[in-house]
C-alpha cells in the first residue's frame, strides 16, 4: 500500500498531476483544494489513496492528511463513489464540509454537483459523529500556512505510526503549533508524547 508519493511534478492540471520519482512517473488524481496548496510547486508530496477495481488502478492524492481522511470517511457512505467524494472536496475545503455536517446544512451540500437532497442527508447522517469525535474542525483552522501544515502532518503521521489515535494526535499537534508555531517536527512529536 502507498502511503504517500513524493517527487517532481511533470505536468499539472486543476484534476491531475503527474509525479515522477526515480524514473516512475505516476499519475495522481487530486482535488482543486490539493491542486491549489501545490500549484507553484517543482517538486511536492501527495498523500495517496489506492482505487483498485477490475479494469482500472487508479490513485487519488492529497496535500494534507485531513484530506485524504476525509475522501476516505465520504467514499465510505453509500452512494458516494471516489469521483463524487473528489467533486465534494473540489467544491469545499475540509473545513466547510466539516462546518456543513455539523451543523446539518443539507443545501450547501446540495450545492455540490451531483449531490441530491437523499446523497446530502446520507453524508450528514453517515459522518457527523465521526467528525464531530473528531475535532477535526477546530484543530485545522490555525494551520493555516503551508509549513506549519507540512509539519503538522508529519506530526500527526509519525504519532499515527507509534500507535496514536488520529484524531487525538492531530488536537495536540495543532494545539502545541498554535502555541509554538515555528518548531521543528522533531520537537513537536516530542512534545505531543508528554501530552498524549
Amino acid at each position: 500500500m502507498i502511503e504517500y508519493i513524493k517527487g517532481e511534478v511533470i505536468t499539472l492540471t486543476p484534476t491531475n498531476v503527474v509525479l515522477e520519482n526515480q524514473g516512475l512517473a505516476y499519475f495522481i488524481n487530486i482535488s482543486l483544494n490539493t491542486y491549489t496548496n501545490i500549484q507553484t510547486l517543482k517538486t511536492c508530496k501527495l498523500y495517496i489513496h489506492e482505487a483498485i477495481r477490475e479494469d482500472a488502478y487508479v490513485l487519488f492524492g492529497f496535500s494534507t492528511l485531513s484530506e485524504r481522511t476525509t475522501f476516505q470517511q465520504l467514499i465510505g457512505v453509500s452512494g458516494v463513489g471516489a469521483n463524487t467524494a473528489r467533486m465534494i472536496l473540489s467544491s469545499l475545503s475540509v473545513i466547510e464540509l466539516e462546518t456543513c455536517i455539523l451543523s446539518e446544512n443539507v443545501d450547501a451540500l446540495k450545492a455540490v454537483k451531483g449531490i441530491g437532497l437523499k446523497t446530502a442527508q446520507r453524508i450528514i447522517v453517515d459522518l457527523k459523529d465521526k467528525m464531530g469525535k473528531a475535532g477535526v474542525v477546530a484543530s485545522e483552522t490555525m494551520a493555516t500556512g503551508s509549513k506549519n501544515s507540512l509539519v503538522r502532518d508529519e506530526a500527526v503521521a509519525a504519532l499515527q505510526m507509534l500507535g496514536f489515535v488520529q484524531s487525538a494526535s492531530m488536537k495536540v499537534v495543532c494545539k502545541i503549533l498554535s502555541d509554538f508555531p515555528n518548531l521543528p517536527v522533531e520537537q513537536v512529536i516530542k512534545a505531543a508524547l508528554k501530552l498524549l
